[in-house]
């Protein structure tokens, strides 16, 4: 009797153990997860994108548009896996820079060669001009509140200036600020009320406070780089901005109060823009300029698009 008591004991001490194994392992998992964030890795190595690698935004469905691949004046469309394919073929003389989707699943492109914001139709491929303006210097990156009004950095490279553009629901072009800087990267804050734009070669990053209607005002300086250019930047739930740093080849984490939290290098030195995706939206792809590839890593906090 003492012996079978024994043997019931052991059985009971063993099974509580293996029972707490895959406890175990979970947390291991959970911390294997972790210590991968802000690592970055090749998403794509076939080079099929031109060195105008611009514009990276993600479809409902997890796929990543990017423009000029294989060619210039074209959207390639990459899948969750990493397939590389023809998307859509712009209008003679139009070159894509940003894209931004809107509430209703449209793909809107800063066409800065043809002054235009261009839309297209994810099922029936047409494209179509929202917005025109031929006193723009080039459309460059842009920016989408909720409510679907626009923003647009206007650099003129030349003589290294720029403005900013808001673009209303009627597809008018409004002017909001001139004699900056060159004027690059342009992100809305996750609660709708701040616009950050960076000024590339003078290496700041500004605030503005935004109302419902796009209005902006009380200008500030969030932070400023010793060295290096900036290029396209994405918001993430928190309000954090992620700046790609063009030249360093460098990724930069921001908090909403301008200090650095991260800095993530990529396998090129020229990445010229971010945007988030992925099944919950902590995937950051990286498009980079001098390779013509895409590179991702993942971070803690989801893109703005996926709050």
């Amino acid at each position: 009797m003492a012996k079978i008591e024994f043997i019931s004991l052991y059985g009971v001490l063993m099974m509580g153990f293996v029972a707490c194994q895959p406890t175990k392992n979970k947390e291991m998992s959970q911390s294997n997860q972790d210590s991968s964030y802000y690592k970055s890795f090749p998403f794509t190595t076939g080079e099929e994108f031109t060195s105008g690698i611009e514009g990276p935004a993600v479809d409902k469905h997890g796929n990543l548009y990017v423009v000029n691949v294989f060619e210039e004046g074209t959207i390639g469309k990459v899948s969750p896996e990493g397939e590389v394919t023809l998307f859509v073929t712009l209008p003679e003389g139009s070159i894509g820079n940003g894209i931004r989707f809107d509430s209703k699943g449209n793909m809107l492109i800063a066409d800065y060669i043809g002054h235009n914001v261009l839309k297209v139709d994810m099922d029936s491929k047409e494209i179509s001009v929202f917005a025109h303006d031929p006193s723009l210097n080039q459309p460059n990156d842009l920016a989408i509140m909720d409510n679907d009004i626009l923003f647009a950095s206007d650099p003129d490279w030349t003589n290294s200036k720029g403005q900013i553009w808001r673009i209303g629901l009627d597809g008018n072009f409004v002017r909001l600020e001139t004699d900056m800087g060159t004027t690059n990267g342009i992100e809305v804050s996750p609660d709708n009320q701040t616009l950050y734009v960076n000024e590339s070669q003078q290496r700041n990053v500004w605030a503005y406070d935004l109302t419902d209607a796009g209005e902006i005002s009380n200008k500030r300086l969030l932070h400023q780089f010793e060295d290096y250019g900036m290029d396209g930047m994405r918001v993430d739930t928190k309000g954090n901005l992620y700046i790609t740093r063009h030249g360093k080849g460098t990724v930069v984490k921001i908090s909403p109060e301008g200090e650095i939290l991260e800095e993530i290098e990529v396998s090129g030195k020229l990445p010229s823009n971010i945007a988030f995706g992925g099944k919950d939206g902590k995937k950051a792809y990286v498009t980079l300029q001098d390779n013509g590839n895409i590179d991702a890593f993942y971070v803690e906090d989801a893109g703005r698009e996926f709050k």
